[in-house]
């Protein structure tokens, strides 16, 4: 096996609050992995700790064979790990393009090519927003906005990209192209771990997948077994 992240153990407070109790997880270099399960199951959490954007109680994290517990957020992307977080996070009075610019904040001034070789990137998988390039991002649409936020992350070119609740707010269609691109980005090399609550999306697409329930992993496994479980059928595919 060949794991681009490993995490064991992890445990995170929020005062006397236990968000997360022993959680371990990992994912191979060019998987999808899928965390699925209800609200407050401490899902975000775990994605937050991954970007050292929450204080780690205990637990390790371990990332292309390093520790990167207590890094801090800008190291971490430096290093290749990129979040796209709930509800985008987008500069809405900047252009479409200056979100691209801003994303690519790692590219040195005078490796021109090489951003320009990576906003080609993003348009060429993203068309809409090469059309929309001048446009205030405010002015998108969501699904429009949910792209650019991921166009901005690939502007990083991440060896492992995040992203949480990526369906948030979006119609079907934009699911679903959403959905779509994200296998693109996996084939293309990236590997992906995805925290969604349309649990079958996120199954169509995975390799394997983690069920969180209440701070703690109840269900892990490849995608096909998963599918058939009982509790996954009866709980959020509708039985």
């Amino acid at each position: 096996m060949n794991k681009i992240l490993e995490v064991k153990n992890l445990s995170i407070s929020y005062g006397p609050v236990k968000a997360l109790e022993n959680v371990s997880f990992f994912i191979e270099k060019g998987e999808i992995v899928a965390v699925i399960g209800p609200n407050g199951a401490g899902k975000s959490t775990a994605l937050k700790a991954l970007c050292g954007l929450v204080p780690i109680k205990r637990g390790e994290i371990n990332f292309q064979d390093e520790n990167i517990k207590g890094l801090t957020p800008n190291r971490l992307v430096k290093k290749g790990l990129c979040l796209v977080p709930e509800g985008r996070r987008i500069f809405t009075t900047m252009s479409v393009f200056e979100n691209l610019e801003m994303g690519a904040f790692t590219v040195s001034k005078n490796k021109n090519l090489l951003f320009k070789e990576r906003i080609e990137k993003v348009f060429k998988l993203f068309p809409i927003l090469k059309e929309r390039k001048r446009q205030k991002a405010g002015t998108l649409s969501s699904g429009e906005q949910q792209m650019l936020a991921i166009g901005r992350a690939l502007m990083l070119k991440p060896s492992l990209l995040l992203l949480d609740e990526p369906s948030l707010g979006l119609s079907p269609n934009y699911v679903e192209a959403i959905f779509e691109k994200l296998v693109e980005i996996n084939n293309d090399g990236t590997s992906i771990l995805i925290v969604e609550q349309n649990a079958l999306k996120a199954l169509e697409i995975c390799h394997r997948a983690y069920l969180f329930e209440i701070g703690s992993i109840a269900l892990e496994g490849e995608k096909a077994a998963l599918l058939r479980n009982e509790k996954i059928k009866e709980v959020f595919l509708g039985g």
